[in-house]
């Protein structure tokens, strides 16, 4: 699963991404080309209490990809700025399944805002028009073509090309009135009828207020603030000081700890984003506990054991019999497996068993 960083030029979405990565890409650039890509272990605590009951050789993380895209040019008349970027970083965009669009929030005479002033409000505003801009642009496009190719073929294929026509001119009347498509309505079959064009407005996102060291503590006024004029579905509003994480990470855990209590930080931001993309991605963990490895397995949510089984390996699902199942929570409560199953906390779940986040699972299947 993979969450595309967005921005406009200036917002510190690289510095995020290197945040969130621990990477060294160039910062700077006020909207480079350049496309950056990392991989990033998903926070659990409950790993650790699990690796302390099983010992296990090693510990294994969900993940989560991110990619840091370059700030798209601004749309003109006649040119969808989002458009403008090279096939490949295009592709990667609407390829993503969520969105992390980074919000410059912070003063700094050093960088002034290429606009001139800082107003995190205007800038969501200012990058979810491009956005809108380019699905509009894609749905006029394939309109033309339905109003031509649509009228021919089968009479199952022209069935087929009203229905999406239909849908398309919904979502084309929304857009136009500004709505996102996350915003609109849409049954399960409209949902498959859309999915291939990837529409940027129907990803899910994640606004991230981007703040410096002396807005720290009122970061939580920001983000309501912020949260009072954008009355969107599917998004959250989260702040970060991309800078203070970024030094936080690259100090020894007793400095860190140091270093966050002067300036009031009672928990890493850094944490708290990335739990929050997993979470924007719909997804949740089920956990496997051994000698041989302690792991979260991400599925998303309302996935049924078989499915879970099938995430560990094919033949687990092809073989499925039945999952053995305890709840976290129970499990270290009572310190092993076998306790679990004596105060009757093990259970045996069926395929259709929709899996909990924090279930601890064995998979007994036919070979």
């Amino acid at each position: 699963m993979q969450t595309a960083i967005v921005g406009l030029a200036g917002s510190g979405k690289t510095t995020v991404f290197n945040t969130l990565t621990r990477g060294h890409a160039e910062t700077g650039g006020y909207g480079g080309v350049t496309l950056n890509v990392g991989v990033v272990k998903v926070p659990d605590p409950r790993l650790d209490a699990l690796a302390a009951i099983f010992k296990p050789k090693k510990i294994v993380h969900a993940d989560v990809t991110y990619v840091d895209m370059p700030a798209p040019p601004p749309s003109t008349e006649g040119h969808v700025g989002t458009e403008e970027l090279p096939a490949d970083h295009l592709a990667r965009l609407r390829d993503s399944d969520a969105l992390l669009h980074v919000v410059r929030a912070f003063e700094d005479p050093a960088n002034p805002h290429p606009d001139g002033s800082v107003d995190p409000g205007r800038d969501v505003e200012r990058l979810d028009l491009e956005f809108l801009l380019a699905d509009l642009a894609m749905t006029e496009r394939r309109l033309e073509r339905l109003q031509g190719s649509g009228r021919h073929g089968t009479p199952a294929e022209r069935e087929a090309a009203e229905r999406e026509e239909v849908i398309l001119r919904r979502l084309h009347e929304g857009l136009q009135a500004g709505s996102p498509i996350r915003d609109l309505p849409l049954d399960p079959d409209e949902e498959k009828a859309i999915r291939g064009f990837r529409f940027l407005t129907q990803k899910p996102v994640l606004i991230l207020l981007n703040v410096g060291e002396s807005q720290i503590a009122a970061a939580p006024e920001l983000i309501a603030r912020i949260a009072s004029e954008y009355h969107h579905e599917h998004a959250m509003i989260e702040a970060l000081s991309a800078r203070i994480e970024m030094e936080l990470g690259e100090l020894e855990p007793d400095e860190a700890a140091a270093f966050m209590d002067e300036l009031g930080i009672v928990e890493s931001g850094l944490d708290r984003v990335i739990a929050l993309s997993y979470r924007l991605l719909g997804l949740v963990s089920f956990l496997t506990a051994g000698p041989d490895e302690v792991r979260a397995w991400p599925v998303p949510d309302g996935a049924t054991a078989v499915d879970a089984a099938g995430v560990i390996h094919t033949d687990l699902a092809k073989g499925f019999i039945r999952a053995e199942t305890v709840a976290y929570d129970d499990l270290v409560k009572l310190g092993s497996m076998a306790e679990a199953r004596r105060h009757g906390r093990l259970r045996s779940e069926g395929r259709t068993y929709r899996v909990q986040d924090g279930d601890v699972i064995e998979v007994l299947f036919s070979r």
